[in-house]
């Protein structure tokens, strides 16, 4: 396509979830809860950790880290999504568009990273604790975290400079929430056969690898637990990673669905339905599923409440 035949876009139009008004309200209040309580509890996660010595491990060092991932696509999406639901006029300009996608891509390749990098700590903790503190002092989590960022942000901004950069010639309404990838190369009239490549390519990769980490932490993780004579201590080793298997079992299923089903299975509606759930739902989730069925923040918890009532 001749770049002179580009139109100079200034906005999109987010068509959002619904038309039905009797829907409207019903969708406003449950999204708004689900938003709040996602706010309240990643944000209440991330203080909870900074501010308890007892969590100053590094299981938890990375779990904060994921309340803040959770917490920052998740409002680059939650609030925006919510005006638009009464809003007459769900325009996003041009920029913004492609900011709150970066948002967005930078922070899923950040938390599929850190679930990876949390199941090795799980590993080193139950395979080798006697030299757990060495192999994972401070410096060598700090390394792990900025190599995540690093290449979350790398490649949020090889996807977005690589879709904002193309041509939309026709309409500039994106039948979505929130500018999303797949809704976005719809409306384009570029060749956008170099992004899909991409697509599978390097976050294709990120998922895979991250995938394949996991499985292979939890496969020593087994085989050092099976090693453990005493019932109690093999419950002990299983339960400490129940918590995070079944963050990572809900969130890369979803993004396996979303993101790598075949092309003749694919619908709008059912992208939007795939979408709420990874940006709203999931956040709210993982620290519900963190703190209901681990002892320490149960404690941490109760610390703080007495702290604040005594």
């Amino acid at each position: 396509m001749d770049k002179g035949n580009c139109s100079s876009l200034t906005e999109f139009l987010l068509l959002g979830i619904t038309d039905n008004p009797e829907m409207k309200v019903f969708l406003f209040f449950i999204f708004m809860v689900v938003y709040l309580i996602n706010l309240l509890t990643n944000l209440g996660m991330i203080i909870l950790i900074r501010t308890d010595s007892q969590l100053h491990t590094p299981m938890y060092f990375f779990l904060s880290h994921l309340s803040f991932s959770d917490l920052c696509y998740s409002t680059a999406v939650g609030p925006k999504m919510l005006v638009d639901i009464f809003a007459k006029n769900k325009s996003i300009p041009f920029l913004g568009c492609a900011l709150q996608f970066l948002v967005v891509c930078i922070f899923i390749d950040t938390e599929c990273m850190l679930l990876a990098v949390m199941a090795f700590d799980r590993y080193k903790a139950i395979s080798d604790p006697l030299r757990y503190a060495v192999d994972m002092s401070s410096r060598v989590c700090s390394q792990l975290l900025v190599g995540v960022y690093l290449v979350g942000t790398a490649d949020g901004l090889i996807h977005t400079i690589l879709a904002f950069q193309l041509c939309f010639c026709g309409s500039n309404k994106i039948n979505h929430f929130f500018c999303d990838l797949p809704p976005l190369l719809l409306l384009s009239c570029s060749d956008i056969q170099v992004n899909v490549l991409v697509i599978f390519t390097i976050f294709g990769f990120i998922e895979l690898s991250t995938i394949c980490g996991v499985l292979v932490s939890y496969g020593y993780i087994i085989s050092s637990v099976l090693k453990i004579r005493s019932a109690k201590g093999r419950l002990k080793a299983f339960s400490t990673c129940a918590s995070h298997l079944t963050a990572v079992s809900i969130f890369q299923g979803t993004m396996l669905f979303m993101y790598f089903r075949p092309s003749s299975s694919y619908s709008l509606d059912q992208d939007k339905i795939t979408s709420l759930f990874y940006t709203l739902f999931i956040p709210m989730l993982n620290p519900l599923i963190y703190s209901l069925r681990n002892k320490d923040v149960k404690e941490a918890l109760q610390k703080l409440k007495n702290k604040i009532l005594f």
